[in-house]
C-alpha cells in the first residue's frame, strides 16, 4: 500500500467519550490536527474542556449505522478505533464487538481513510486466553481485513486515575489490609502509564513504519499483581498488605468479590478478572524502536495517578463510557412522584452549585446511612452500588456517573436530572430545577420519580415510601443550607 509521508491532517476518533479517547482527542488537537468524533450523544462531549475547539468536528451516530460511519469517515486520513462493548453489552460483549468492527470496516470501503489505529489487549497467545483478551484479538483481526493499513497496539494494565484496572487495584489495597486472593496474583504483567499510551497513539500517525504492525506497549517494569499491590499500598501511605493466594478462587468468585469491594460491578469485573490469569508482557520492542522516548516506571505512574485523585483532577473515568439509555416515557402507566420544594436566600448559581455536590465523598445531606444501606444492597444483587463515586467533587456534565446514578439531563445553573442505574423493578429519576425568585433568591424543586415494573415494582415503591419522609426533605434542607452559606460567604462583611 502506498502511504503518504505527509503529516495526517484529518482524523476520526471512534470512542471519544471513553477513558482513552477522552484524553486522546485534546492531544491530537494540540498537534494541529482536525479531529472528527463519531458519538452517540454529543451532549456527553460537554464534559470536556476541548468541546468547543475550533478544529473539532462532531458527527452524531452509532457505530452499527453503516451510513453514519461513512459520513463520519469521509474526508479523513486516519481513524482511531477505541471502542469496546464490555461496559454496555454485558455478557454478549464479544459478539457485539465483532458486529461493530465488521460494520466499521465495511463503511471504510472506498473512503479517503488510509490508516486505522486500534488499542487492544496484551496477552500470551494460546488456548487458555481469556474471553476478554480473545475478543480484543478478534476485533484486531477484523480491522486488519480493511483496505486501510491497521496499527494494532496491545497494552496490559493501563495505570491512570480513573481507569477500571487501576480503580480495582486501588480499592482492593485501600480497603483490605489482609487479602485472600486467587493464585493469579503471582502472574506477571507489564503495566503502562496512560501518558505513555497517549504518546504512542499520537506519535504513530506520523511514523509510517508503524502502519500494518502489531505493536506491544508496556512500561519499564515487569511485576506480579501481588507486587503491584504492595507498590500501591506504599503510594497510598498504607502498611504492607498481607496477601494470601489460594487456588480455589474461580474467576466468578473473584469478580463477585471485586464487585463488593470496588466500584466496578461484576459484569465488568469478571472479564477483567479472567484476563488476569494470562501473562501480559510485551513480546516485541517495536514501540520504543519506532517511537523512542522516556517511559514512566510503575512507581512513578501510580504516584502520578494517586496525585490526580487527591487533587480531584480526573480527566476521564472508565464509567463515562457506554451507551446512554433512552429516556423513559413517563406518560402512561403508573408513575409515582415525590415533589419537594424550597425558597432559598441565595442566587440560582449558588443553589445549583450546592446541589451539584450530590453524592461521592460529599454524600446526601444527612441521610447518608440510608443511601449507604441501599448501595450495599445494590452491590449484593449485582448493581453498581455507591462506590463508583464521581469524577469531580463539584462539577457535573451530561453522561457522567454519580454513585449509582448517571446524569441524563443537565443545564448549568437551572436543571439536573439523575437516572438510576441501581438494580430496580422499574425506572427511577431524581430531578432538580432551580429558578429565580427575585431579590437574589431562588426556588428549588426536587422531584423523585418512579415507574414500577409489575407487582414487584409496586411493592418496592410502597416499601421505601415511608423513608421518603426523611430522605427527601433532608436533601432539600441540606441544599438550602449549603446555598445560603455560600451566599453569606460572598456577602461583604
Amino acid at each position: 500500500m502506498n502511504l503518504s509521508h505527509e503529516p495526517t491532517k484529518h482524523i476520526l476518533v471512534c470512542g471519544a467519550t471513553g477513558y482513552v479517547g477522552g484524553r486522546l482527542v485534546p492531544k491530537l488537537l494540540e498537534k494541529g490536527y482536525v479531529v472528527r468524533c463519531l458519538v452517540r450523544s454529543p451532549e456527553k462531549l460537554r464534559a470536556f474542556p476541548w468541546c468547543d475547539h475550533e478544529r473539532l468536528e462532531i458527527v452524531q451516530g452509532n457505530l452499527d449505522d453503516r451510513e453514519r460511519v461513512r459520513v463520519a469517515v469521509e474526508g479523513t486520513d486516519a481513524a482511531y478505533y477505541l471502542v469496546h462493548a464490555m461496559i454496555s453489552a454485558g455478557g454478549d460483549y464479544a459478539k457485539r464487538d465483532r458486529e461493530l468492527a465488521t460494520t466499521f470496516v465495511e463503511a471504510l470501503k472506498g473512503s479517503t481513510c488510509k490508516r486505522i489505529m486500534y488499542l487492544g489487549g496484551l496477552g500470551e497467545l494460546g488456548p487458555n486466553l481469556s474471553l476478554h483478551l480473545r475478543s480484543r484479538g478478534e476485533v484486531a483481526d477484523i480491522l486488519r481485513t480493511s483496505e486501510c493499513a491497521t496499527t494494532v497496539f496491545r497494552a496490559a494494565m493501563i495505570i491512570g486515575s480513573g481507569s477500571a484496572s487501576f480503580e480495582i487495584l486501588r480499592y482492593l489495597v485501600e480497603r483490605l489490609p489482609i487479602m485472600v486472593t486467587p493464585k493469579w496474583v503471582k502472574m506477571e504483567t507489564q503495566p503502562i502509564a496512560i501518558r505513555d499510551v497517549l504518546r504512542y497513539l499520537v506519535e504513530c500517525v506520523d511514523v509510517p513504519e508503524t502502519a500494518g504492525r502489531t505493536i506491544d506497549i508496556g512500561g519499564l517494569d515487569i511485576y506480579s499483581y501481588q507486587e503491584l499491590m504492595q507498590i500501591m499500598a506504599k503510594s497510598l501511605g498504607l502498611r504492607r498488605r498481607i496477601i494470601l493466594p489460594v487456588p480455589v478462587l474461580t474467576p466468578r468468585l473473584s469478580s463477585a468479590w471485586i464487585s463488593l469491594v470496588t466500584p466496578v460491578n461484576a459484569r465488568i469485573a469478571r472479564p477483567l478478572a479472567e484476563g488476569l490469569r494470562n501473562r501480559t508482557v510485551c513480546r516485541n520492542d517495536d514501540a520504543q524502536n519506532l517511537m523512542p522516548g522516556p517511559l514512566f516506571d510503575v512507581r512513578e505512574a501510580i504516584d502520578a495517578a494517586v496525585g490526580k485523585l487527591e487533587d480531584g483532577d480526573i480527566e476521564t473515568r472508565w464509567s463515562m463510557a457506554g451507551e446512554m439509555p433512552g429516556d423513559p416515557q413517563w406518560s402512561g402507566g403508573t408513575v409515582f412522584d415525590d415533589v419537594r420544594s424550597a425558597d432559598i436566600r441565595a442566587s440560582t448559581d449558588e443553589t445549583f452549585a450546592a446541589l451539584s455536590r450530590i453524592g461521592g465523598s460529599y454524600g446526601y445531606w444527612g441521610a447518608d446511612w440510608l443511601w449507604w444501606m441501599r448501595g450495599v444492597l445494590d452491590k449484593c444483587i449485582g448493581g453498581p452500588g455507591l462506590r463508583r463515586g464521581r469524577r469531580h467533587p463539584e462539577t457535573l456534565s451530561y453522561g457522567e456517573v454519580v454513585d449509582f446514578w448517571r446524569v441524563s439531563g443537565y443545564e448549568r445553573g437551572r436543571w439536573l436530572r439523575l437516572r438510576a442505574e441501581m438494580r430496580l423493578p422499574g425506572e427511577a429519576e431524581l430531578e432538580f430545577r432551580v429558578g429565580p425568585r427575585g431579590d437574589d433568591s431562588s426556588h428549588l424543586v426536587q422531584t423523585a420519580r418512579f415507574r414500577p415494573r409489575g407487582l414487584l415494582g409496586l411493592a418496592y415503591w410502597y416499601s421505601v415510601w415511608p423513608l421518603h419522609f426523611f430522605v427527601f426533605p433532608t436533601m432539600v434542607k441540606g441544599i438550602r443550607q449549603d446555598a445560603e452559606k455560600m451566599s453569606r460567604a460572598k456577602s461583604p462583611v
